[in-house]
């Protein structure tokens, strides 16, 4: 049989996405190994190739499936619809992040099946009965729309991630030279463990694993490490450093392997604070950068969202990241309840810190989170297009023209040009304009973002 799997790109209104970074599709390339070597499979990545009709009249596709987060919802059915015009007869099939949170949404006549979790199993099942004419309604983790309403099978167990195949990269050839996260080109993505034992209010990841850190073996993530020819690594987890023992392991057979690699990965703040030791072992290994989710610079609102961690804990973990040489990707959240004293605070504590990247999502409640539970009656849209982070979801306490004011001067002033310069001296040369130019459209599209909601909304006034 013929099987396409799609990466969607973003809806037009969506900021930032495939125009900061794109990392490779690595949950289509491990669905893609649970049935590649019995059928004929592609993937088609929506954000560098555009002509999805073409595709389908060329590869004809049997079986079509496309994954997706929350912001890709309208874009994903959208796609369907697509499919089901070309061919009403072709297997269509949803999966992902929203999909498994939200799967009612994803209930219309253009889609067939929705899988909830785990998706490489799964779909092996789904495609084996679709070759034999037989029904779905027995393999565990699917939901599907009967006489209007939505019927989930019996829940899916997750398998342990060293049973998963390993991904298919062959299949994303034609595109590797494209995944990237700014001066990190080309970047290759591997996942070493899912889950997370924390609890955070604005995140829903820790649910899909039942609140379990799943890990992989060192040694099956060493052989993996060993097949891939990007020299830059980024580590795909949900957090990457909570298990040092692990860590430690799988850093040492790194080195024993001689396999030189630079590497990007997530840690908590209250991780690295603890665990100075580790991540001078990685550094010494080809450690880079770490994405830190620093979120606040105030205790109370750490404590808002559950973070388990402290403004104490960031200040450490900065400063043992920038002794060691390692870049800080700083993640600060800003609230929409800011005040113009609140944004002035955030601009300094990035100063004082002294952070050379830094990005600042604005705190978004996604389905699934308990965050989204305790506010969704208050949300100002709706509109799956505005989840990206960028575009705020509640009522602000500034003036909408007057938050995204403040809010593109903290994106566009709150690194010194100085830090900027040096980021920018590590780039390829040919990469930096490219970098600017999409740097400074997105900062435009950020400081326009109040007019996407067309006047219909009304902030507070302050």
């Amino acid at each position: 049989m013929r099987i396409l799997l799609i990466e969607p790109n973003k809806a037009p209104a969506t900021i930032g996405g495939e125009d900061v970074f794109i990392y490779e599709p690595l949950a289509l390339e491990y669905v893609a190994a649970g049935v590649a070597e019995d059928h004929d499979v592609q993937i088609l990545d929506l954000r560098l190739e555009k002509d999805l009709e073409n595709v389908l009249n060329g590869f004809r596709p049997d079986v079509v499936g496309i994954t997706g987060y929350t912001v890709h919802v309208n874009s994903v059915r959208r796609l369907f619809e697509q499919v089901h015009e070309w061919n009403p007869r072709a297997l269509t099939v949803v999966g992902g992040h929203h999909a498994t949170v939200v799967p009612d949404d994803f209930v219309s006549p253009v889609i067939d099946l929705i899988v909830l979790g785990q998706g490489v199993f799964t779909f092996r099942e789904i495609v084996r009965r679709f070759e034999k004419g037989k029904g779905f309604g027995e393999i565990p983790g699917l939901a599907f729309a009967k006489d209007g309403r939505l019927v989930r099978s019996e829940a899916l167990v997750p398998a342990p991630l060293d049973d998963l195949p390993l991904p298919r990269r062959d299949l994303t050839a034609r595109y590797r030279a494209q995944y990237f996260s700014d001066r990190m080109r080309p970047l290759a993505s591997v996942r070493t463990s899912k889950g997370c034992p924390y609890r955070c209010k604005f995140c829903a990841l820790w649910k899909l694993t039942g609140g379990r850190y799943l890990k992989r073996k060192p040694e099956c993530v060493v052989e993996e490490l060993a097949g891939i020819e990007e020299s830059f690594v980024f580590f795909a987890d949900d957090e990457s450093l909570i298990d040092a023992r692990r860590m430690n392991r799988l850093a040492t057979l790194i080195d024993e392997a001689g396999i030189r690699k630079r590497y990007f990965l997530y840690g908590r703040s209250d991780t690295i604070a603890s665990n100075p030791e580790l991540i001078a072992q990685w550094r010494d290994v080809g450690l880079e950068r770490v994405f830190v989710g620093l979120e606040f610079w105030r205790d109370e609102d750490l404590d808002y969202v559950g973070k388990g961690s402290t403004a104490r804990d960031n200040e450490r973990a900065v400063k043992i990241l920038l002794d060691l040489g390692i870049e800080v990707y700083a993640s600060l959240i800003v609230r929409p309840d800011f005040t113009r004293a609140d944004f002035n605070a955030l601009h300094a504590y990035c100063r004082d810190l002294g952070l050379g990247l830094a990005t600042f999502p604005v705190l978004t409640p996604l389905p699934g989170t308990d965050l989204y539970r305790e506010v969704r009656s208050e949300m100002i849209t709706h509109n799956y297009d505005y989840f990206d982070f960028i575009h705020t979801l509640l009522p602000t306490t500034l003036p909408l023209e007057t938050f995204y004011e403040r809010y593109h001067q903290l994106y566009s002033s709150a690194i010194p040009w100085g830090k900027r310069l040096a980021h920018l001296s590590k780039y390829r040369p040919g990469d930096i304009a490219p970098f600017l130019r999409g740097y400074y459209r997105f900062l435009h599209q950020l400081r326009m973002a109040y007019l996407d909601y067309d006047g219909q909304l009304e902030s507070k006034a302050g």
